[in-house]
Order: C-alpha cells, then structure tokens, then sequence
C-alpha cells in the first residue's frame, strides 16, 4: 500500500475500499454542503450585523469590549469560509477552522445551556434572550455536530473533485490512483536468493518435501 494510500486511511483492505473511486465526489458534495452552510449564516448575519452582535451578548462570555467585535466579525468570517470551500481552495486548513468555530459554537451553546441561560443561538440570524420555552439546545447542538462530521471528512479526504487545490498541485494523484491491490504489491516484491534458500531450508534434501517435525 502506498504511503498516501495510508495516510488517507483508505487502503485497499479498508472499511471504505469499495468507496475509494467515489471518495473525491462525495467530498465535492461535502465541500459545496459545507459552503452552503456558511454561506447561508453569514449572509444571515451580515444583513442584520447589530443583530448578530446581539446574539453574542447574549452567550454572556466575552467582556463588552469584544462582543462588538466579534458579532460584526463574524459574519465576513463565515461567507470567507464559504468562498474557499466554493473554490476548494486550501480544503484542508479551511475545514480545520470551520471544525474549530463549529467547536467554540457548541461550547458556547452548551454552556448557555449549563447555566440555565435563555438565549436563541443565532447561528442563522436572530439570536439573543428567548422564552426559556423558546429554547433548542439540543437540536442546536447536534445539527452543529453534523456540520462538524462535515468538516472532518475534509480534514481526513481533503482532495476533492474540481478544486483549486487539484489544478494547483496535480501532481498529487486522486484517491482512486493512491490505492495497489495487496496481491499486486507481492508480485512487485523482488524474489532473491535468500527467500529461495529459507524455502529449501524447510524441505528434506532430495524430496523436495515439507519436514516434518522430529519425533524423539
């Protein structure tokens, strides 16, 4: 097996063998799903930025001096995450920092929660105290971990079908080119003159037969 064959984790006798043509179109799918998803909350957010900064308030976490900052920030940081995904343009780091905002997402739902806090995440827009009937931590926190599966695949399978990171470094093979069936490795394996004498060090002189073992 190659040695990009094992760091990608798709061997041949893998778990995911009989998906390996099709690891790079389902991370096209992943890659564009993503992009949605951020495209979508900034957008959301950067309509309404005071809103967006009314919604971090309400986590009750950063001083006042940042909660400005941060609400009219983020936004920008979310549609930027979503253009390179667009583009598949450094797949790989953008999905690390889309795992790490989903991250400090969910800490920061869990911790509202925690606390008894009643807030609307405002993840979409919105955002900021609610009914305590109103709320939906749970919900919120599990769809935020589907998203953050998401962002792993990219991480583990970051090469992708029509990306800026292929046409920018072909010479990297698709993953459908990384993998060698076991047996054809073995052919591969040159045959020497040791492995020949290890097998006739097993057989009687003359026979040409498998010993036995010696019955004293």
């Amino acid at each position: 097996m190659s040695a990009t064959a094992g760091a990608t984790g798709v061997g041949a006798a893998g778990p995911l063998a009989g998906l390996r043509p099709y690891v790079p179109w389902i991370g096209l799918a992943v890659r564009l799903g993503l992009a949605f998803v951020w495209a979508y909350a900034g957008w959301e957010k950067a309509l309404d930025p005071d809103q967006a900064a009314y919604a971090v308030r309400g986590y009750d976490v950063l001083p006042d001096g940042l909660v400005d900052p941060v609400g009219y920030a983020l936004p920008y940081l979310e549609l930027g995450l979503a253009l390179l995904l667009v583009l598949g343009l450094g797949t790989r780091l953008v999905a690390s920092l889309s795992a790490l905002l989903l991250l400090v997402f969910i800490a920061g739902i869990a911790q509202a929660w925690a606390r008894g806090l009643a807030i609307d995440c405002g993840c979409f827009g919105g955002g900021g105290p609610v009914e305590p009937d109103k709320t939906a931590y749970l919900e919120e926190i599990l769809r935020d971990c589907g998203f953050l599966l998401l962002a792993i695949w990219l991480i583990v399978f970051p090469r992708t079908r029509l990306s800026a990171d292929a046409w920018l470094f072909p010479e990297e093979p698709p993953y459908d080119e990384d993998f060698e069936d076991e047996d054809d490795e073995d052919a591969d394996e040159p045959h020497t003159d040791a492995d020949e004498y290890r097998g006739d060090a097993n057989r009687n002189p003359g026979t040409r037969e498998l010993k036995g073992p010696e019955i004293t």
